[in-house]
């Protein structure tokens, strides 16, 4: 799907932003992930809109480093959204934070209220479904993808191969690795 888009993104068709969520990192805002958004569909653009220009120009002006109000952000993602094909993809929203995972939905729907051209896909674990369709105020499109045990095997094969302890590893671990990931990947 993403090298799809991307390419259309190339083919100069379509604005395309890509969002993914590190559960690592747990300062993923709302308001910064639209900025993160901004920057793709803004560098995909033949020319930066005199809008963007002004207020990174007025930004300049003052004392720190400020960056764009959501309010502006969203404005900016509406008027580019509302000229061209966008795709906004945001992966992983299982490991955005749940208090911002109720506001996320609500930004996105935003911009595509105001913008035919805009299309949102948003991946995740089935377990936050019920919660994504309650803040998007209606029920979404949904695809069940499920890994193939022997992708899955073969991913762990490969990844117990770079073991960084090897001598921690003996065949008997090895194979409870392999024969008890599998099944749970597909219970997450």
């Amino acid at each position: 799907m993403i090298d799809t888009l991307c390419k259309k993104a190339v083919e100069g068709s379509a604005a395309v932003a890509c969002f993914y969520f590190d559960f690592s990192f747990q300062e993923q805002s709302p308001d910064a992930i639209l900025g993160s958004v901004l920057k793709p569909v803004v560098r995909g653009l033949d020319k930066v809109p005199e809008g963007i220009v002004e207020a990174f120009r007025d930004r300049g002006k003052a004392v720190g480093s400020q960056v764009l109000a959501p309010s502006e952000i969203l404005e900016f993602l509406q008027d580019i959204a509302s000229s061209r094909s966008t795709f906004i993809y945001i992966d992983a929203l299982d490991e955005c934070p749940s208090g911002h995972r109720k506001k996320l939905p609500h930004l996105l729907n935003q911009i595509l209220q105001e913008s035919p051209h805009a299309r949102k896909l948003m991946t995740g674990r089935p377990r936050i479904l019920g919660e994504v369709e309650k803040h998007l105020g209606q029920t979404p499109a949904i695809r069940s993808i499920t890994p193939a045990r022997n992708d899955i095997i073969t991913f762990l094969r490969e990844k117990l191969k770079e073991d960084t302890m090897p001598e921690a590893m003996n065949e008997n671990l090895e194979e409870e690795i392999i024969q008890t990931i599998p099944g749970r990947v597909s219970e997450m």
